[in-house]
């Protein structure tokens, strides 16, 4: 498993081949609160870096989920829809909204690492 990519929207890539998992930080789940809701993107989708790709809603807000990078939506995570508080319990792992065929490996070099994050996040309290 490649290492985890952080944008400053607090989204995180994680890139196997040419796919891209894409979540929000646990950062970003621990300042939504819990989750109740995701909309997630249809397949074929084509996203852009910066791109709304989803929306996550908890009981505080909702927010919008940005794509880290350009590419096709190729498949989502329905389990969100039956149990959206995943976001919450493992935001790196079972809590991922989409997965992204890259069409640009480059964009991944404009992303944070998870020290350069963690350190970003910091500051934001």
């Amino acid at each position: 498993m490649s290492e985890l990519k952080y944008t400053k929207d607090h989204e995180w890539i994680r890139v196997d081949g040419d796919i891209g998992t894409v979540g929000i930080s646990a950062f970003a789940q621990e300042q939504l609160g819990d989750v109740v809701f995701v909309e997630l993107p249809d397949v074929g989708r084509k996203v852009a870096p910066g791109d709304e790709a989803a929306v996550v809603e908890s009981v505080k807000a909702a927010s919008e989920v940005y794509a880290p990078v350009s590419g096709d939506v190729v498949e989502v995570n329905g389990a969100l829809n039956e149990t959206p508080a995943l976001v919450n319990s493992d935001p790196t792992g079972k809590g991922w909204f989409m997965r992204i065929r890259l069409s640009n490996a480059s964009e991944l070099d404009g992303l944070m690492d998870e020290a350069s994050y963690t350190s970003f996040a910091a500051e934001q309290h």
